[in-house]
């Protein structure tokens, strides 16, 4: 195969696999199938294409050899059931095959189908690995090898996880569809949690050598924005992609020259992706046009525009960002953002009055293993003059994260040698 069929063929699978897949599992109600075929299709590209040269339009190639597969396995179904009252029903309710041909029906409600494969994708009845696993891989179009080497876990544990969600999913008969009015906001805020879960572990790396992983943002801020064209009308949806959007734009300046990490107050803004900002402060306003300024993420978006907004570290309205964080407290009721309304608290109002807030969460036993706890009191020891004490905080943090380049940091900031 040569290397520009091999580029076309893999750049058009990532983007159309979602759609095929979707369209798929509408007309054979079945994810495992659906995927099935759709990689048949992937199939019959890489062994059609070298010999005959990538087709004008490669996406309606793979369409039209996913609809015949599809076509063939529905007739199959056919011969070998004989229940023909039963079939038309099925496929009345999926395609309305009845009434017209099925070729035709895989191109209408694309749009409909992909929130569809977003809503099973993320169901709750998943734990949140299996969500984002699955997420990646039929949304994302990623491989079971890509998502393990994304997460620095066994790809086994990652493909053992997409047959057990499948399975679950089959077993609980999760229907394909988009949730009733009672459920869907429910529904949604669990595909906007997948969504955020990505990215999260795209911009602050839970474990390993490298402090961020921008692909793993990439493909939250493609879903996120795949999402908010299927529901326009849904505030939190602009609101989590603009709080992506905004944080996004300071991937550039998290890392430097050898990976190192690089924290907010020392990054060179100059180096923050202007239009990244400018997207995310008019998706920021979408959202609060639409009514979801005081949501979850409209809140963590308006904390994030603060910054973005402040050419220096120096103008940083910290006032602003403590009281959205003191709002965003009473929606969630996270010991995290307690801490993080703490910390902006103390450089608000002084470190003396952020070190009563950390030390006021020090008993909470959801915060005995996170190293940003200790870490933070380092920061406003050392600012009060502590230094002795700080340097104890900073080594205790470093103990516990298990990203090498936050323990660098850390160990750093106590003035320990870093290996």
């Amino acid at each position: 195969m040569t290397t520009d069929s091999h580029a076309a063929i893999e750049a058009v699978w990532r983007l159309e696999a979602p759609r095929l897949t979707a369209g798929l599992m509408r007309l054979v109600r079945d994810l495992g199938a659906a995927e099935d075929l759709a990689h048949d299709a992937l199939v019959a590209a890489l062994q059609q294409w070298p010999s005959d040269g990538v087709p004008r339009n490669p996406a309606a190639w793979l369409m039209q050899a996913a609809k015949h597969r599809a076509i063939d396995l529905l007739r199959r179904r056919t011969r070998s059931d004989r229940k023909h009252d039963e079939l038309a029903r099925e496929l009345d309710e999926g395609m309305r095959l009845a009434r017209r041909d099925p070729a035709d029906a895989l191109d209408d409600d694309i749009g409909d189908d992909l929130l569809r494969l977003m809503f099973i994708a993320c169901h709750p009845v998943l734990s949140a690995e299996a969500r984002v696993a699955l997420t990646l891989r039929l949304l994302g179009g990623l491989t079971t090898d890509e998502i393990a080497r994304a997460y620095l876990v066994p790809e086994p544990t990652i493909a053992q996880r997409i047959v057990r969600a499948k399975k679950t999913l089959a077993k609980k008969r999760v229907p394909f569809e988009v949730p009733a009015p009672a459920e869907r906001m429910v529904r949604l805020a669990s595909v906007l949690e997948v969504i955020y879960l990505v990215f999260n572990e795209g911009y602050a790396a839970t474990a390993g050598e490298d402090w961020i992983r921008p692909s793993l943002c990439d493909e939250a801020v493609r879903l996120g924005r795949v999402l908010t064209t299927l529901v326009p009308g849904e505030g939190e949806a602009h609101a989590l992609v603009a709080l992506m959007e905004l944080q996004a734009s300071r991937l550039r300046a998290r890392v430097g020259p050898r990976g190192e990490a690089i924290l907010l107050l020392d990054q060179d803004r100059g180096r923050w992706d202007r239009l990244l900002i400018g997207r995310g402060l008019a998706a920021l306003d979408r959202a609060v046009a639409l009514g979801g300024g005081g949501g979850f993420y409209a809140l963590q978006a308006g904390i994030a525009a603060c910054h973005a907004r402040a050419t220096t570290a120096e103008a940083t309205d910290w006032a602003r960002i403590a009281s959205l964080y003191a709002r965003l407290t009473d929606v969630t009721r996270s010991p995290i953002v307690r801490l993080n309304h703490a910390v902006a608290v103390g450089r608000a109002e002084g470190p003396a009055a952020g070190l009563v807030l950390v030390d006021a969460l020090a008993a909470d036993p959801s915060l005995a293993s996170y190293p940003y706890l200790p870490g933070a009191r380092g920061d406003l020891l050392e600012r009060l003059g502590r230094v002795e004490e700080a340097r104890a905080e900073f080594v205790r943090a470093a103990s516990m994260t298990r990203n090498a380049r936050d323990r660098d940091v850390l160990l750093a900031r106590a003035g320990a040698k870093v290996s």
